[in-house]
């Protein structure tokens, strides 16, 4: 027997207390299978619903549901991997050994909303503790008739079962244990019960319902069932990638070879299975929880292009245990961690997070049986609402579908290249709005630190000037005099803004180089180096692009293609080649460039010579959540294709 189990034992009966559609006890069951070598399991459920019940369970690992009436209300049964129930009927079936549902059908059961402990608890301190204490809270709570009803009806079955077998495995909630084990030893009438239930129908669950209606989130469902078998192979680094990616040939002859995201969210189920303990062990939670981050920040970096810093890992994980603690739990739940996902990074993580987090390999629409579809208010009470964004939310218990969930995906694979036809190509308007905005904000900070530089402080004498000068007057406050400053304004306005990113040394990570000129006189010419569009198609003629450097230069329609320019052919670096088109088409003397690194001596010396200034902004010094934003933009084949960007663009 292991640290973690515990059984309860009244004469030939082992008794194993569980907590319902947890995944530690579905764990501790097959312990228990293995330690008691039962030749008999006995489950609380009632016998009405045997036939089909079973029908379900030879289905998982595909999820069912059973659907009957109680008291003219609809009652649903939910089959899935992770609870402990079910998790005794599979290993009865797959040892043939017999399976006896030994609780009593009632019409009518009230429902008892209870707070017990966090089932995590089981993986620290083992299942006696554990149990012991849930126990005490059982015993200060009067049980009512129809759980009497139950327990007695339980026991007389058992020790029916006694009599005819050995070793007897019974797995029963926590509530009832303690008077099934009392009522055992004491003689019991055969109860009143029904016998047969008319109506009960099986359902295949839709796989859109599955994070909605399962009590454990669908990610830890699915390495629950792929560690009840020996595990595959680990796969290898630098598999499928979530990005839609295609060379050229492919966008022009519409190929059709973009991967299903299914095969790279199921690699994510393998990879974490290995990782998360060794083979035979109980999971760990807090392990599960890990791998689920990292397996969502690399599908973020995958389809964003941006990397999950520590301190944002650092703060995910405070933040969900600090919320899990309010509720009064060890561990937070899916809501919980995506309540932190959106609040410590940002809605794309969030999404590649929930989408991960709702995968369930095994689960399809097409089935043998009818396929249904439920909601969280369907089956639990209390449910919470989380917003991504405007009309976008989810619920929880379970969690209702996300309107970022219904990101447009292809019908059928390549079906977005068909949008690739027409050969002219245009931007997303409300981006070009924002990096105009951005550009103009760093010609207002440019010019706040050329007067900053050119201004001066001096003794009060005679006029305030722009005011007093604290930070002087507090240093020389020993001279006993008033220090004044005088701002002095800039007599030239500035030109062009140059962005660099990424400076691109090695010229392969952003290898897409283009000049477009201004639609209008409110917009710029812009030259720019960024990612291929064919390495990001997320919709019909629709391309997902990362920025490694831009020039903004107004007014338009005056910019020839820089990149082709033989004067810049002295240039180190597209960066440099931005540059010097900018100090060739400002129209002031001023040019701003915002970099990680100053640009060198020579590039200053070429602007003296063209009478022209640059001001240089170090990148940090410049908001990174504004950067990030404007990082990424999108290229449109075909100006039709505005009318319908917005369904796609994320």
């Amino acid at each position: 027997m292991s640290d973690h189990l515990y059984l309860e034992r009244f004469g030939n009966v082992h008794a194993l207390p569980i907590l319902h559609y947890r995944m530690e006890f579905a764990h501790l069951v097959r312990e228990a299978f293995e330690t008691v070598q039962p030749d008999c399991i006995a489950l609380e459920l009632p016998q009405t619903l045997e036939q089909q019940f079973l029908r379900g369970v030879r289905r998982l690992p595909e999820i069912s549901v059973l659907a009957y009436h109680v008291a003219a209300q609809s009652a649903f049964l939910i089959i899935e991997p992770a609870d402990p129930l079910i998790e005794g009927a599979r290993l009865a079936l797959e040892n043939e050994v017999p399976l006896h549902l030994v609780d009593i059908d009632l019409d009518s059961y009230p429902s008892h909303p209870e707070q017990l402990p966090d089932s995590y608890s089981v993986q620290r301190i083992g299942l006696e503790p554990f149990y012991r204490e849930v126990a005490k809270l059982y015993r200060e709570i009067p049980p009512g008739e129809e759980d009497l009803r139950r327990e007695r009806g339980m026991a007389y079955r058992l020790r029916q079962l006694s009599a005819q077998h050995e070793r007897v495995l019974f797995i029963c909630g926590m509530s009832h244990l303690e008077r099934i084990r009392q009522d055992f030893d004491a003689p019991q009438a055969q109860p009143l019960t029904r016998t047969r239930r008319e109506g009960i129908t099986i359902f295949n669950l839709h796989p859109e319902c599955c994070h909605e209606v399962l009590a454990e989130y669908p990610f830890l469902s699915a390495l629950y069932e792929t560690r009840r078998s020996p595990l595959p192979p680990e796969p290898a680094p630098g598999g499928p990638s979530l990005r839609k990616s295609f060379n050229a040939f492919e966008l022009i002859l519409g190929g059709k070879q973009s991967i299903p995201e299914e095969e790279a969210l199921a690699e994510s189920v393998q990879r974490s299975a290995h990782r998360i303990g060794a083979e035979g062990e109980l999971p760990d939670r807090q392990k599960i929880m890990l791998r689920l981050f990292l397996e969502a920040a690399r599908h973020y970096r995958q389809e964003t292009g941006d990397k999950v810093h520590f301190w944002q890992k650092r703060a995910f994980f405070r933040f969900a245990r600090n919320y899990a603690l309010l509720s009064r739990m060890l561990l937070p739940d899916l809501f919980q961690m995506l309540a932190a996902a959106r609040g410590c990074l940002d809605d794309n993580f969030a999404y590649a997070f929930f989408r991960l987090a709702a995968h369930y390999p095994w689960q399809r629409e097409a089935s043998d049986l009818p396929t249904l579809r439920l909601s969280a208010a369907e089956l639990w009470s209390g449910t919470k609402r989380i917003r991504f964004r405007p009309r976008e939310q989810v619920r929880a218990k379970g969690l209702s579908r996300l309107k970022m969930m219904n990101r447009k995906k292809e019908k059928r694979p390549g079906d977005w290249l068909e949008g690739f036809d027409d050969p002219y190509i245009c931007s997303f308007p409300p981006e070009d709005l924002n990096i105009e905005e951005y550009g103009r904000n760093l010609k207002r900070i440019g010019a706040r630190q050329l007067s900053e530089e050119a201004s001066r402080s001096e003794p009060f004498s005679s006029s305030l000037l722009d005011g007093i000068d604290m930070r002087e007057t507090l240093r020389n406050l020993h001279e006993g005099k008033i220090y004044v400053r005088e701002n002095k304004r800039l007599k030239s306005g500035v030109g062009c803004v140059v962005v660099i990113l990424d400076e691109d040394k090695e010229g392969t990570k952003f290898p897409y180089c283009m000049t477009w000129l201004g639609e209008h006189a409110q917009e710029s010419d812009m030259a720019f180096y960024a990612t291929p569009p064919t390495d990001n198609i997320v919709g019909p003629g629709i391309s997902r692009c990362e920025y490694g450097g831009f020039l903004l230069s107004y007014p338009p329609r005056r910019m020839v293609d820089v990149w082709h320019d033989p004067d810049y052919r002295y240039a180190l670096g597209k960066g440099e080649h931005l540059l010097m088109a900018a100090l060739d088409y400002s129209l002031e003397k001023d040019v701003v460039y915002a970099a990680a690194k100053p640009p060198r001596s020579f590039m200053k010396q070429h602007a003296a010579r063209l009478g022209k200034r640059i001001i240089y902004l170090p990148l940090g010094s410049l908001s990174p959540v504004a950067l990030k934003k404007l990082r990424a933009f999108h290229i449109l084949y075909g100006r039709d294709k505005r009318d319908i960007a917005k369904d796609y663009i994320w």
